[in-house]
């Protein structure tokens, strides 16, 4: 058992999951202030003793760019005040598309970004469904990448669907819909599209059993809606019966909201790593904690304690 005293804290952009992650665990949130200056500098501070302590600061980094720099400020600052450990909980890992270089002079954003954690200090990452996995390796400290299959699988059961198919929106997400699919013993669908530019699919088709199937479209994040709302809609003007989104990032910018609602999905399901916005119509979409995931994870992690039988199944 560990013997150092564990604290858990939560960035500005996670303080609802936070919450209920430290409830989960069964412990309060550690107090911190983030004074914020006019020019729109901000600093973080603990406003309580950290030396010698297992810090676990909750922060996903979705775009301001203010998420991230937020959470390496809190990693600098409780290195700086004595921490024994520093621990990155980030829901949702920002910049993950960019782990590779796909054209000319561009950055690898994934890579940086991990570059910047370990430099602030940070001593190890517990992240959910990454883009892509190889993104482990860009760390030089340890990574637990946990899945969000102990979420979702006991929902999607829960409805009961007959004719299940499970589909990827793309290829990429393959290997995680096949996990899903031998799970629920049920066929995969796969569909092949192509971008003619970023956040605009230009054309796609579905290979697998489409007609007359309850559909489970799975993918780690929906941005903008167009990817998903239009497989949705091809999978329906094909003859399927229902087709429901299963996303565990709700990154939602632009349209996204308004795609969601007016597309032939039925619903869509959703983790909460991301906040929702309050002014938007969510009717449809379906929300599922993964507070209990992290804080059994979190108190694993202090612990000493292995976390991989806490998965339904890994992504093979």
């Amino acid at each position: 058992m560990a013997t150092h005293k564990l604290k858990i804290f939560a960035g500005s952009g996670s303080h609802a999951l936070a919450e209920k992650i430290a409830k989960s665990f069964g412990c309060e949130l550690g107090n911190l202030k983030v004074s914020r200056f006019s020019d729109g500098e901000f600093q973080p501070a603990f406003e309580e003793s950290i030396r010698g302590c297992t810090v676990f600061i909750v922060q996903s980094t979705p775009p301001p760019a203010d998420n991230l720099m937020e959470l390496l400020l809190m990693i600098d600052a409780a290195k700086r005040a004595s921490a024994y450990k520093v621990i990155a909980v980030m829901p949702y890992f920002g910049w993950a598309r960019q782990d590779r270089k796909d054209r000319p002079r561009v950055s690898i954003g994934a890579k940086l970004v991990a570059n910047l954690l370990v430099s602030a200090g940070v001593d190890r990452v517990i992240t959910m469904d990454l883009h892509a996995d190889q993104i482990q390796g860009f760390f030089d400290v340890p990574v637990d990448h946990i899945h969000a299959n102990r979420v979702f699988i006991p929902y999607i059961e829960s409805l009961g669907l007959d004719n299940l198919s499970v589909a990827t929106p793309d290829i990429g997400g393959a290997k995680r819909a096949h996990s899903y699919a031998s799970y629920l013993n049920a066929p995969l669908v796969v569909c092949h599209k192509h971008r003619e530019k970023a956040n605009e699919v230009a054309k796609m088709i579905a290979i697998g059993e489409v007609k007359d199937r309850n559909i489970i479209l799975l993918d780690d994040m929906i941005d903008t809606g167009g990817t998903i709302t239009k497989a949705a809609n091809m999978f329906m003007e094909q003859g399927a019966r229902s087709v429901r989104a299963v996303a565990t990032h709700p990154v939602l910018s632009g349209a996204a909201y308004e795609n969601l609602n007016n597309s032939m999905l039925s619903e869509v399901i959703l983790t909460d790593t991301i906040p929702l916005r309050a002014d938007k119509d969510t009717s449809k979409l379906t929300v599922l904690s993964t507070a209990d995931v992290f804080a059994d994870v979190i108190s694993r992690v202090y612990n000493y304690n292995e976390i991989s039988s806490q998965f339904i199944f890994a992504h093979k």
